[in-house]
């Protein structure tokens, strides 16, 4: 078992789902909207009779090692490796992918103490079925349930697994929200990305939206905006003169210059629209979409502030500053977003297992306290986290269950 000079409380753990999460629940009406298909000896899912190459290898059988990608992102590539060099060779799934108790032992080994857990599958579902709402509502309910028989909303108080919230019809949303609070759920993960209508989209700030953030807060909720795709592929396919959907793992130069647009159009819209000076209890944790966007939003709703604070419910810096907490890459600079944010809204995550993540999470501290000290990263490792969800900073990291 690793011993971490820090107790850690990783922002951003996966699971990997099974060929059923999906499915498993969703109601008679919408049997066959998501299926599975072979296609030169690979498996693809389908969505409404498309397929969807968003994710490789949907059913996650294999998958490449975690924090295969490290020395890339430590490095870069000089030597200009192929991805399947990088990669290196795949693994077989284990069990502490697929269910909580075996996931348990691992973080046991891996010296981490609690956890958020993120689906992998989820954030192709609401973009692709983003003309039915009711499909989306179905779909999403059938994967909360498959979370909950899998995996639970808190299990054994260590890891925290993330039911998704979907919004495109208030009403469906407060009756989820309901579900997953009565289940346990002390997280839920909504996409940053506007929100899909029968006549359009809109803003999640509106408020339309304010009674779902009145749940929120009520029930003291921590919200996760996880990297998803938020339909912005749109936009690079008028620039590229194609129709492609989101491929996140076949990385474009023009599409990435721009990869952070939908989270930072979602703090945007928090501000603007006046959600977060409306409900100044809210917290809404963005996890695994980096900060390299933070200072230049900053200073763009700065300048516009002074300009014309009129149309501001209130200072846009102090909105943020109170409200958002922003786990960065792992391979950015944790000090210079503090400085932006205030220390006590970093928080650190691993993205393990995924290939881009840390292959030994809590070994991350080593990297922190080269240019932070001790109490700083004691925060960002894990204290920061466990004051937002409602724990002691301080646990002891080899109590286990």
């Amino acid at each position: 078992m690793t011993s971490p000079r820090f107790p850690v409380f990783d922002a951003d753990n996966h699971l990997y789902e099974t060929r059923d999460a999906l499915t498993r629940h969703l109601p008679d009406g919408y049997r066959g909207l998501i299926d599975y298909i072979e296609v030169r000896g690979r498996t693809k899912i389908v969505v409404r009779g498309q397929i969807s190459n968003y994710i490789p290898n949907p059913t996650f059988d294999v998958v490449a090692r975690p924090g295969a990608q490290e020395e890339y992102y430590r490095k870069g590539n000089p030597d200009g490796k192929s991805r399947r060099e990088i990669f290196g060779e795949p693994m077989r799934s284990i069990p502490a992918f697929r269910e909580p108790a075996a996931r348990l032992e691992l973080l046991d080994e891996q010296g981490v103490e609690r956890t958020l857990m993120f689906p992998t599958l989820a954030s192709l579902v609401e973009e692709r079925l983003r003309d039915d709402p009711r499909a989306i509502h179905a779909v999403v309910h059938s994967l909360n349930e498959w979370l909950y028989e899998t995996w639970q909303f808190n299990y054994a108080d260590r890891i925290f697994t993330t039911p998704v919230i979907t919004l495109p019809i208030v009403e469906k949303a407060l009756e989820e929200l309901d579900w997953v609070i009565e289940r346990g759920a002390k997280v839920v993960l909504i996409r940053p990305a506007p929100v899909p209508g029968f006549e359009g989209s809109r803003s999640f700030g509106f408020p339309e939206f304010d009674p779902v953030w009145q749940k929120i807060v009520d029930n003291g909720l921590v919200v996760g905006m996880h990297s998803s795709d938020s339909g912005y592929e749109r936009y690079t396919n008028d620039w590229m003169g194609s129709n492609s959907e989101f491929l996140p793992f076949q990385p474009q130069a023009f599409r990435m210059l721009s990869g952070w647009r939908p989270v930072e159009d979602s703090v945007a819209a928090l501000v603007c629209h006046g959600a977060l000076t409306r409900f100044p209890d809210l917290k809404v944790a963005f996890i695994e979409n980096g900060a390299s966007w933070v200072a230049p939003l900053l200073k763009s709703l700065k300048d516009l502030y002074k300009k014309m604070p009129q149309d501001f419910p209130e200072n846009p810096i102090e909105a943020i500053r109170r409200a958002i907490y922003i786990s960065p890459f792992w391979e950015e600079n944790y000090a210079d977003l503090a400085e932006l944010l205030g220390e006590d809204h970093v928080l650190f995550g691993s993205d393990y297992p995924h290939p881009e993540g840390l292959a030994e999470p809590a070994k991350y501290a080593d990297d922190l306290l080269a240019y932070n000290d001790e109490a700083r990263v004691a925060k960002f490792m894990g204290g920061n986290l466990a004051t937002l969800m409602g724990y002691p900073a301080k646990v002891d990291a080899t109590a286990g269950v």
